[in-house]
């Protein structure tokens, strides 16, 4: 069977490899090759117009078939395509495995695919069939098979994929598995590929890696120790890193160095990942980019990837798909698309379609979208009020709203004891009894997450943290049956210290719930007032925050920003920011020019004024001040407005000093407008000769003040 194989098809699928300028060098090193070898040259008129499987039949026929092969095999190196010769190897090797393990790695590809059709059909409702699914776009496909392209010779392979907070890495990785396991991906690279959840491994107290593997092994015919004894063709996939905790700085004398040893799950993690138990094999790790750096030192030689959300025109894609109508989708899609907050939301495909069904409801109802949907707490508690609705009614019933508050109890536990996966006992203490697992799966606020068991999570962190934020203005936390559950207070001071990584949106949906529009709504849901209640208390913790001088004890600038930002109150703002002296900008993303743009106009005693961008963040509009430089993009110009306003209040404002840490000078004509401003650093900013030679204009005009210059 492999012979035939080898004879009949292979030659010309390697043909078809090659590149055009590349089969034309085949050509030309083919005519050399059979001179030097004293072999009978095939006509050159023949070889000239051979097309490749034209080429591959007439070596196959003057030569014979394995003389045909190792002569291409001899010129594939010399056109600098050896990963052909390698990949030919690696084919030798699996065509001559014995039947019994061919058998097992086929049962086991199997199981993965049903197990992983499964996960995903959780939540297959945000899939549109065709377009967004469960298939490796190409790519994504492409990117993939060069995470494993070897970058260091005789070095395993290890790949970081970094991954924003819930963009989808893990659905990412389930369609990575499937790919795999239908023989689309990595066919001839990997015999079997592990799935590592550390959420799961989080819950292990005592196990070893082969624990783990034998874990998802439906046929034992093949001893696992002839599986390990191949390592390079293993690939463990690593989901979620940052669960475990794993600093990698463990004392050696404290690792695995048998794959049978057990000790936790976070140790025998650290012994895979510094290569102390199966050295040879791959590994693929998911992890959020907090500090990737230490991450980095700690891996021998990793390969870091970062992991693409959807681009703008996925999301474009995704309305109309979503919406049918199509004159339809794109009035909602032109909405959104100048709302920096809510389109940044459907850059992650669960949040999009949770915005596409909000907002496709609210315009059924014909509601105005500006009014219900215009920030991103007004998604989630539209997307909330419409699944405990009944259809025809105003308002929940009295067992929806019993149901709705057991939700939010449940949320709020999870936040504080960092629990993401609930099972019977934990829903059962918050009010949510058996019968109410179904409900909550239908509207889609939960999913099931183990195919054994009764364990539940909610469809998206961020929803849990929304139901989290709602049971602040539900209940008295003094109330809950968890002791976990902290006050009011400690809330606030925990996320604003950013003492906990997995709080990214909990204080901004709690201030948004206090905008007016939302406390209507909620007065609705609910039909009560306790959350206006506690405006003035929020307001009050806010003020002692924002006073905190002591630099250990300050809090995070820009979550501060973000809350004020989704109240969305002149008041509030103003009363807050006013004594403001000292502020710290740090740009991430394009929301955040927003965010600073709303809060800055607020702070009429600003002193000093650090702005920076963090990461691969660039500005949308680098250049906007270069001469002739007219081109405009639509999301770029609305970039361009929210650095305007940037530059409108540092115009005005009586600040002394200003830091920038960025990849442009885009702010320095506000020196031309405000004398007031005097010392400016430019710390690890990087300029161009044209932002150079526009920096020295500034500094020589008769408006700029400047007195110091870092």
């Amino acid at each position: 069977m492999a012979a035939s194989f080898i004879s009949d098809f292979r030659l010309m699928w390697y043909l078809d490899e090659l590149k055009k300028n590349e089969f034309l060098q085949f050509k030309q090193l083919l005519k050399q090759e059979t001179v030097q070898r004293g072999l009978q040259p095939i006509p050159w008129a023949q070889v000239k117009k051979a097309k490749r499987q034209d080429l591959a039949s007439l070596m196959t026929q003057r030569y014979g078939e394995q003389p045909a092969w190792d002569l291409a095999l001899c010129i594939f190196p010399k056109i600098h395509r050896k990963d052909l010769c390698d990949k030919a190897s690696r084919e030798s090797v699996l065509t001559s495995r014995p039947a019994a393990f061919l058998s097992s790695e086929n049962a086991y590809r199997a199981h993965i695919q049903e197990k992983f059709i499964r996960m995903w059909s959780r939540d297959s409702f945000t899939e549109i069939p065709g377009c967004f699914d469960q298939t490796l776009t190409r790519e994504e496909h492409e990117s993939l098979e060069e995470y494993f392209t070897p970058r260091v010779p005789r070095r395993p392979h290890t790949v970081v994929l970094r991954a924003l907070q819930r963009v989808g890495k893990t659905r990412f990785l389930m369609k990575l598995m499937l790919a795999w396991s239908d023989g689309t991906l990595y066919r001839d690279k990997f015999s079997f590929i592990f799935y590592l959840c550390c959420r799961e491994l989080k819950q292990l107290r005592v196990t070893s890696l082969a624990g783990l593997i034998s874990r998802e092994r439906p046929d034992d015919s093949v001893p696992l120790a002839d599986i390990v004894a191949q390592p390079e063709r293993i690939l463990f996939i690593v989901d979620s890193l940052e669960e475990l905790e794993c600093t990698l700085t463990e004392p050696e004398s404290e690792l695995c160095r048998d794959w049978r040893e057990e000790r936790s799950g976070k140790m025998v993690l650290s012994s895979l990942l510094r290569r102390k138990i199966l050295p040879e094999s791959a590994l693929l790790l998911a992890a959020m980019p907090m500090r990737p750096e230490a991450l980095e030192s700690k891996l021998d030689h990793p390969n870091m990837q970062e992991l693409k959300c959807f681009q703008d025109s996925h999301v474009k894609q995704y309305f109309c798909c979503s919406f049918g109508d199509r004159g339809r989708a794109m009035a909602a899609f032109s909405w959104v698309q100048n709302n920096e907050h809510l389109f940044t939301m459907c850059h992650i495909p669960l949040l999009c379609w949770m915005v596409c069904t909000s907002l496709k409801q609210e315009m059924e109802r014909g509601r105005d979208l500006a009014a219900t949907c215009c920030r991103s707490t007004s998604v989630f508690l539209s997307f909330m009020f419409q699944a405990f609705t009944p259809k025809g009614a105003t308002r929940p019933s009295q067992q929806g709203q019993g149901l709705l508050k057991a939700l939010c109890s449940l949320a709020a536990e999870g936040m504080w004891t960092d629990t993401w996966v609930f099972g019977e006992e934990e829903l059962r203490r918050n009010g949510i009894g058996d019968t109410d697992t179904p409900t909550l799966l239908d509207l889609r606020l939960f999913r099931k997450y183990s195919e054994s068991g009764s364990s539940y999570s909610f469809i998206h962190a961020c929803m849990q943290e929304f139901c989290a934020a709602m049971f602040y203005l539900l209940d008295s936390p003094q109330d809950h049956p968890s002791r976990a559950v902290m006050p009011l207070e400690v809330l606030l001071l925990t996320y604003f210290r950013k003492e906990r990584a997995s709080w990214v949106f909990l204080g901004c949906f709690l201030f948004g719930l206090l905008h007016e529009s939302e406390q209507q709504r909620l007065d609705a849901l609910l039909g009560m007032q306790r959350s206006r209640e506690l405006a003035p208390q929020l307001l009050g913790c806010l003020r002692i925050l924002a006073e905190i001088e002591d630099p250990e004890e300050q809090v995070e600038f820009l979550l501060f920003f973000y809350a004020l930002f989704e109240v969305q109150s002149d008041a509030f703002a103003s009363h807050l920011m006013s004594s403001l002296r000292e502020a710290h900008f740090p740009l991430r993303e394009r929301p955040d020019l927003a965010v600073a743009a709303y809060c800055l106009k607020y702070c009429c005693s600003l002193r000093e004024l650090t702005v920076s961008a963090i990461g691969s963040w660039k500005w949308p509009m680098g250049h906007l001040w270069r001469r002739g430089d007219h081109s405009r993009h639509s999301r770029g110009a609305a970039g361009d407005g929210w650095i305007r306003i940037i530059q409108s209040h540092l115009c005005f404002c009586r600040t002394r000093k200003v830091s920038f840490s960025c990849e442009t000078g885009i702010f320095f004509e506000v020196f031309t407008s405000n004398p007031n401003l005097q010392h400016l650093s430019m710390t690890s900013t990087q300029l161009s000769h044209d932002e150079v030679w526009f920096l020295c204009s500034v500094l020589s005009n008769p408006v700029c003040n400047l007195q110091e210059l870092l």
